[in-house]
């Protein structure tokens, strides 16, 4: 696909009337909905991998979750100042794709816990340096009051992977007879699809005025610029991370209350397809109302998510638990993201996600180990009840929140 006229925000969209969006925007989905496929049938298996093959513990896999995600976070800063001080988006954005393709053949090749943790975290590197130049480069494809929309169908493509991984792992789970380490295999065809798509795909679009001259290039340190309505939004973000530990819980959970290893990653499927339908309509919600209004039910959903998850004693129940916790991350994320771009400086815009994804990223890694300690020590519905106290604070604070600096 090549880039043209008609994939310039003022072609594409209208202020009067909102048409189609471009075909970067889709790309860069299907680019995310291959990889999430991907990472999402590892990741779905991992937790039970880890624990009946490798032998680890509850609080291990909190402590390794959250420690994965964390460096995650911490690559996404330098790889977004990084792409606002070169000007360039797409380049880091193939690295970071094309590194997580290549770790997918070593979990299936793992023969101890140090060999996942080094996977795992590779794989993290990978995503660090990719998601931060995406989601700008996201920002520049479309215009500022279709943003929703673009961010809602991106991760409604993602989430669409993010069930179909689950899927794959179940369907192949049953043909290889609970072989994980054979179904982990799988996992690699469609991260190679997902770097091809990307290279092939998706077009840069040209910069002009002070953004795409090299003598006004910025660091890290400008980001003084950045202004209060974007920490506010951070400060937002980092406390709905604190309240929603990592999802690896979500399939432990799944485990504990009775559903056998070949039908565990079945919860991850019902989270993502909640996910997915949900996306892209509040991603439009997004475009028209105060944020607000979507995030207040948001957070409402995931305290009911944590309450149903806590009472959960047959695998019905818990699979509800786990349709609301995606209810809340559609209404959730793709608004979060919309924020940052709409508060962010388009030349600080990298840096901008990179540093919501860090100080997130560090809210994932106290809000896992929290979990899986509570988990240990008083049990999974205590883990549970916590989230949902977390969520409640955080519905609080929502009552004060202001958009404008």
């Amino acid at each position: 696909m090549t880039a043209s006229s008609s994939d310039s925000p003022e072609r594409t969209h209208s202020s009067s009337s909102r048409r189609s969006l471009p075909s970067g925007i889709w790309v860069l989905g299907l680019v995310s909905m291959f990889m999430d496929t991907s990472s999402e049938l590892v990741h779905s298996l991992l937790p039970l991998f880890m624990t009946t093959v490798l032998g680890a513990s509850i609080i291990t896999i909190g402590m390794f979750e959250g420690f994965a995600e964390a460096t995650a976070s911490v690559t996404k800063v330098f790889s977004g100042a990084i792409s606002d001080y070169f000007g360039k988006r797409k380049l880091p954005a193939v690295l970071g794709y094309g590194l997580s393709a290549l770790t997918k053949p070593l979990f299936p090749l793992a023969t101890a816990i140090g060999w996942v943790f080094a996977a795992r975290f590779i794989d993290r590197i990978g995503k660090g340096i990719r998601d931060a130049p995406r989601d700008a480069l996201i920002a520049e494809l479309v215009a500022e009051e279709s943003r929703g929309a673009a961010y809602g169908l991106r991760q409604s493509l993602d989430s669409i992977g993010a069930f179909a991984g689950p899927m794959l792992a179940l369907t192949f789970m049953a043909l290889f007879a609970n072989d994980i380490k054979a179904v982990l295999w799988v996992a690699v065809l469609p991260a190679c699809i997902s770097v091809l798509l990307l290279v092939l795909g998706v077009n840069e679009p040209v910069k002009s005025g002070k953004s795409a001259d090299p003598h006004n290039r910025l660091t890290l340190a400008d980001s003084g610029l950045l202004s209060r309505s974007y920490w506010r939004v951070v400060a937002l973000g980092s406390v709905l991370t604190l309240a929603r530990f990592s999802d690896a819980f979500l399939l432990l959970r799944a485990r504990d209350i009775g559903l056998t290893a070949g039908y565990v990653p079945l919860i991850m499927v019902v989270m993502n397809v909640v996910y997915a339908a949900l996306s892209y309509p509040a991603g439009r919600a997004a475009d028209r109302f105060h944020p607000r209004q979507l995030l207040i039910p948001g957070t409402a959903v995931l305290i009911a998510a944590d309450i149903v998850l806590a009472i959960a004693r047959t695998p019905l129940v818990a699979l509800s638990g786990a349709g609301l916790w995606g209810a809340h991350m559609a209404l959730t994320q793709g608004l979060l993201s919309k924020l940052i771009a709409d508060t962010a400086p388009e030349e600080l815009r990298g840096t901008a996600f990179g540093l919501f994804n860090l100080i997130s990223g560090c809210a994932l890694l106290l809000s896992s180990v929290i979990a899986g300690t509570l988990w240990s020590i008083y049990g999974a519905s205590a883990t549970f009840i916590a989230g949902a106290i977390f969520a409640g604070l955080a519905s609080v604070g929502l009552l004060f929140y202001k958009t404008k600096s």
